[in-house]
């Protein structure tokens, strides 16, 4: 069967060096998409991410990385989130994610759907920290928290 794909994609004015480093580094990537990570992404580790908005932490499990160029990495058993870099010019980095998985179903679409805007809110929520120092989750989805 068919599978469906979430993707998104956006141009940040900073160096593909500093973009990669804004994906793989937790430390940097509390700015702006998790509020904590267990360490850093390295090809075949599993780490953990925690989200500001709700409750634990999720596991991911890196299954490539190609320095400046491509982040490939599973936090959906049924589905594969692919993150490429392309360099236009010295500060102009195109980022393009793809989460490939789920069936053509009405369930798999929905999903590809809530995949789809959750991957174009995180390469906002980037762009808008590393170009401008402004971190745009913050309290952005306060209101899913579970109480």
């Amino acid at each position: 069967m068919e599978k469906v794909t979430a993707k998104a994609s956006i141009g940040i004015q900073k160096p593909v060096s500093e973009v990669f480093e804004a994906i793989i580094n937790p430390e940097i990537m509390q700015n702006y998409f998790i509020s904590k990570g267990s360490g850093r992404m390295e090809t075949s580790k599993e780490i953990f991410w925690s989200f500001p908005e709700f409750d634990g932490s999720y596991p991911l499990t890196t299954k490539e990385i190609i320095p400046n160029e491509k982040i490939v990495f599973v936090w959906d058993p049924k589905s594969v989130v692919t993150i490429e870099l392309q360099q236009l010019s010295e500060n102009n980095t195109v980022i393009k994610v793809a989460e490939e998985g789920h069936n053509t179903d009405e369930k798999g679409i929905k999903w590809a759907i809530g995949q789809t805007e959750g991957w174009a809110n995180f390469l906002a929520c980037m762009k808008a920290w590393l170009e401008y120092g402004i971190h745009l989750r913050k309290g952005a989805f306060d209101f899913m928290k579970t109480n």
